[in-house]
């Protein structure tokens, strides 16, 4: 299978390279990076020197199209909602990292992103990828809408929960954390190393672009009228996301109930590790990885429930959840070219 990327030089795609350099059924075709054309990929990262002896290509939608089977998307929200549906009409498959295809709403995304929206037409069309609860959707798509990194940690926490009834779904607060990473490349004053190190701060407190993402999804997915308090952080650290959610139950249940739960759903599913009772995840124990770890606790003095669930913001967050749904959609088994074992310390 020949793959391309278009936008290879941010975070996602190089992550995407290393990914794909160690799947036994894929080959990367082209590398695209419109702003760095013409320049040595080893220019760019001299960490892959003697991986990959490539000049970086500006997009070709006749080369891509000769040249390739799938076609992803790093790029920024904005681009791909412009440029993907050329290569769809062709006929290729595409999964998109960025933003422009999860919300169904072209007004949401006018507003929540302050860019012009992708035709309609594709809109419906992308199927989103969050790869353990759309498993049939996706081996059919032809068009991904990769999940966003904070929807991917808050929806894999929520969903059994809210599909059992068992929370009241205008009750949830995220708080989450993320490292300085999931902000791109591109430096900025907010990133600045004098900045972010030694501190923690909240950022797009209300306004933040995931919110109506993962009210769409959750309302969907579970026929109730979800909406959520979401406040996004900035820590002092490279990779990670620590979502600590809370939510009002419904019900009297014990922690051994929403463990039984969890599992009915997760059990099968390799990249979802469910904590033992008293055991809570650290970002530090998915690092690299493509997994999912996940914790919850039964307040019975406040007659809540509080899941902690930690990802890699750029693998399972980005590039490890797209090949997941790579191998989805080619009917190979899920984990195929992602790594099993964390990178600890």
């Amino acid at each position: 299978m020949k793959v391309s990327i278009i936008g290879t030089t941010g975070y996602g795609g190089v992550e995407l390279i290393r990914f794909l350099e160690n799947h036994p059924h894929a080959e990367i075709a082209t590398l695209y990076a419109n702003s760095q054309e013409g320049k040595w990929l080893n220019e760019v990262f001299p960490h892959l020197t003697d991986i990959r002896d490539v000049k970086l290509a500006a997009f070709d939608l006749d080369r891509i199209e000769a040249e390739s089977d799938l076609v992803f998307f790093g790029t920024p929200s904005g681009v791909s909602g412009s440029m993907a549906p050329a290569l769809l009409e062709r006929g290729l498959k595409v999964i998109d990292l960025s933003g422009d295809f999860r919300l169904h709403d072209p007004e949401q995304y006018r507003t929540w992103y302050g860019k012009d929206p992708a035709d309609k037409k594709w809109l419906d069309q992308a199927v989103y990828g969050l790869s353990e609860w759309a498993q049939p959707s996706i081996q059919q798509a032809q068009l991904i809408a990769n999940p966003g990194c904070y929807p991917t940690a808050t929806l894999l926490a929520l969903l059994p929960l809210l599909k059992k009834g068992a929370i009241h779904p205008r009750s949830i607060i995220v708080d989450a954390k993320s490292g300085v990473s999931g902000a791109g490349r591109a430096p900025s004053q907010a990133t600045h190393f004098c900045e972010t190190n030694d501190s923690i701060s909240a950022y797009k407190v209300g306004r933040h672009q995931h919110i109506p993402e993962m009210e769409q999804v959750l309302g969907e997915w579970t026929g109730q009228d979800v909406l959520l308090s979401f406040t996004p952080h900035l820590t002092p650290m490279t990779r990670g996301i620590l979502a600590t959610i809370y939510a009002d139950l419904t019900q009297d249940v014990t922690w051994e109930t929403i463990d039984a739960w969890y599992r009915e759903v997760y059990e099968d599913r390799p990249f979802v590790r469910l904590r033992p009772q008293g055991s809570h995840p650290k970002t530090k124990e998915v690092y690299g990885s493509n997994y999912c770890d996940i914790a919850y606790h039964v307040d019975e003095r406040t007659g809540r429930v509080m899941i902690l669930s930690v990802i890699d913001n750029l693998v399972k967050g980005a590039a490890g959840q797209a090949i997941q749904n790579m191998n989805i959609m080619m009917g190979l088994p899920e984990e195929t070219g992602l790594p099993k074992v964390p990178v600890f310390p």
